[in-house]
């Protein structure tokens, strides 16, 4: 399945009731030319922090969500809901062949990791998804209602172009 088969096959699931509510679905963005995610006040934190460290979408980077419809109230993920857009990540990422993946939140480390994951106990490690280094932090949307913790989010941005500067 190509970018445009896997964006058709998006847009028609109707594989958890997220389906309902949506306006669109949404893929990613970056050099596939797709739809973007990370929108408003989250979307222009995730920016300022890839421009510290002189990256930017669509750069040689590409951002992808776990889910592929908003949930109502722009609410956490739940547990099935990402189980069934699992198919969908699993291709971007078979088909981008990423160097690096910044998982972004509780619900994108425990997707890509299959396993429990506390985003402040796993800070800091370089973890694997399929042979590809993996880095856990905060999601944007939870910089934004606790601010102490950004400090931490330079320091996970640091440690990944460190880690991006070993390849």
């Amino acid at each position: 399945m190509g970018w445009d088969e896997l964006r058709d096959a998006v847009s028609a699931c109707r594989a958890c009731d997220l389906c309902k509510q949506r306006k669109q679905a949404v893929l990613g963005v970056g050099d596939a030319h797709a739809d973007e995610p990370f929108v408003g006040q989250a979307g222009k934190l995730l920016d300022a922090m890839l421009a510290a460290i002189d990256l930017k979408r669509g750069d040689n980077v590409y951002i992808a969500n776990t889910v592929k419809c908003r949930p109502p109230g722009n609410r956490t993920p739940e547990p099935s809901e990402t189980a069934a857009c699992w198919p969908f990540l699993a291709r971007q990422i078979a088909l981008l062949q990423p160097k690096l993946i910044v998982a972004l939140g509780r619900p994108a480390a425990q997707t890509l990791l299959q396993a429990e994951v506390k985003i402040g106990a796993a800070r800091g490690q370089l973890f694997e998804h399929q042979g590809i280094p993996l880095i856990v932090s905060y999601h944007p949307a939870y910089l934004l209602r606790n601010l102490p913790d950004k400090a931490k989010a330079w320091e996970d941005l640091c440690f990944m172009r460190k880690t991006m500067k070993g390849f």
